[in-house]
């Protein structure tokens, strides 16, 4: 237990270090999108760098969200309400008695943990479009969902539970209202639930559930008579309340908060953060797209133009890769996207060997040019003047090849800014990959993993 409360600990501060990092870069880079002046760009952004922050101050409160959902009766705000121990939301027979999302604070008794817990509307209610969009944006802040069902499955529900599978969240399924079922009913229909998506044509959610993620409930029980025999010899029947049949899922929450709650946090956060930094990228490249496209274009020139003109070889391999950092820095300040002279070095050698070799074919072209070129010189210079004609030659192909490969690192210098930082050591989708490779075998996490990979 230590080891792993150690690895949340490692997880909540490397996921803590991006969002500084991040905030940091982009606070001190929102200069540039003031230059050239562009209150289209600001205001683009402006949603994004709030989502960042907002990540980070949740991170920060450390407190857990857990949403329930489902379709309107299955017993969400009942669930909520055993979870807590008193009945604080409204309960009743009428469809959609929940409105709007409502959240209220849950303290286990462990008292380790702080938690939300967050009740929403009903997926399938009538004219509930908007509604449905604030429980995707409730999805997309909560930690841990909880899918109420009340029976079998329908289909509406298992597109609903798979359209929630994609908001990377760790899920339970909360079989509600058991009480109503006979034990041989409610075993079967729980044995249903255990196999959900084996055999589906559906590739997007084969098996999207384990038996592990399935708990049985009853969350509000329905009253059931009770004999009662007075002293006076009567007997009369009473309608009784039979407490909330909930322990299996508090204990099954409270198990994976405390074996996964820090790391939990962690994950979300940076998911929030690597799409909000991706969105800031993705804008700003659309909106400075001719800019760029100037920028490439003339770095491309002046490449060209410089290594056809230089006669010596060795000093046009430099001066090309020179030219290619200067542009891909000219890129990431035009987009105000954090970037060291380093980081561009890294980012010109990761351009050059995904490109499957091409680029650096070009490259070597090109010294292999710049050679005969050197060559050619020599020889005008001390025997033959005629070799001035293959210098020529040789510098305008040679030209030719640099400015290309200019303008082929410029575009793809923009696929991977649009990025943002998130490619970065302490970037998002980095600190992800650690953290996933390190979680432990049997985890809700880890099942999670699964699904991502």
């Amino acid at each position: 237990m230590t080891q792993t409360l150690s690895h949340q600990e490692i997880h909540y501060n490397q996921a803590r270090a991006s969002l500084q990092q991040a905030l940091s870069w982009y606070s001190s880079f929102r200069r540039h999108w003031n230059y050239p002046p562009n209150p289209e760009l600001q205001a683009s952004v402006r949603k994004d760098l709030q989502s960042l922050k907002s990540a980070l101050d949740k991170l920060e409160q450390k407190v857990i969200r857990i949403a329930a959902f489902g379709l309107v009766s299955r017993g969400k705000s009942a669930v909520v309400n055993a979870l807590l121990g008193q009945k604080v939301l409204q309960t009743g027979p009428l469809h959609g008695v929940t409105q709007w999302p409502r959240s209220v604070r849950w303290t286990p008794a462990s008292g380790k943990v702080h938690v939300e817990l967050i009740d929403t509307p009903g997926l399938d209610e009538i004219e509930g479009e908007a509604r449905a969009e604030m429980a995707r944006e409730v999805a997309r802040q909560a930690d841990l969902i909880l899918f109420i069902v009340a029976g079998d499955i329908t289909r509406t529900e298992y597109q609903a539970l798979c359209e929630l599978r994609k908001s990377q969240k760790p899920l339970i399924l909360v079989f509600n209202k058991i009480d109503l079922y006979p034990e041989v009913d409610r075993e079967e229909i729980y044995k249903q639930l255990q196999v959900l998506g084996t055999g589906s044509s559906d590739r997007d959610a084969p098996q999207i559930l384990s038996p592990d993620e399935i708990v049985m409930v009853a969350a509000e029980p329905q009253p059931v008579p009770v004999r009662v025999e007075w002293s006076d010899g009567r007997v009369t029947e009473e309608w009784e309340m039979p407490p909330p049949q909930i322990d299996e899922l508090k204990e099954n929450i409270l198990k994976i908060l405390n074996r996964e709650g820090r790391s939990l946090l962690a994950l979300n956060a940076l998911f929030q953060a690597k799409e909000a930094e991706a969105n800031i990228a993705k804008k700003t490249l659309e909106i400075r797209q001719e800019e760029a496209e100037a920028i490439i274009w003339r770095y491309a020139k002046y490449k060209a133009l410089a290594v056809s003109l230089n006669p010596i070889a060795i000093l046009d391999l430099v001066g090309g890769m020179m030219a290619d950092l200067a542009l891909i820095r000219a890129l990431a300040r035009l987009y105000g996207l954090p970037i060291t002279s380093h980081e561009a070095g890294k980012l010109w050698r990761t351009i050059l060997i995904s490109s499957g070799g091409l680029l650096i074919g070009e490259i070597a072209s090109s010294f292999v040019l710049g050679i005969e070129k050197s060559t050619a010189a020599a020889t005008s210079l001390f025997e033959s003047p005629a070799a001035l004609a293959t210098y020529a030659s040789t510098a305008l192909t040679q030209g030719g090849i640099a400015g290309y490969s200019a303008y082929r690192i410029g575009k793809a210098a923009q696929e991977y800014l649009e990025k943002g930082c998130s490619w970065g050591p302490l970037g998002p989708s980095t600190v992800i990959r650690e953290i996933f490779a390190q979680i432990e075998p049997n985890t809700i996490l880890a099942r999670l993993r699964q699904e991502l990979s």
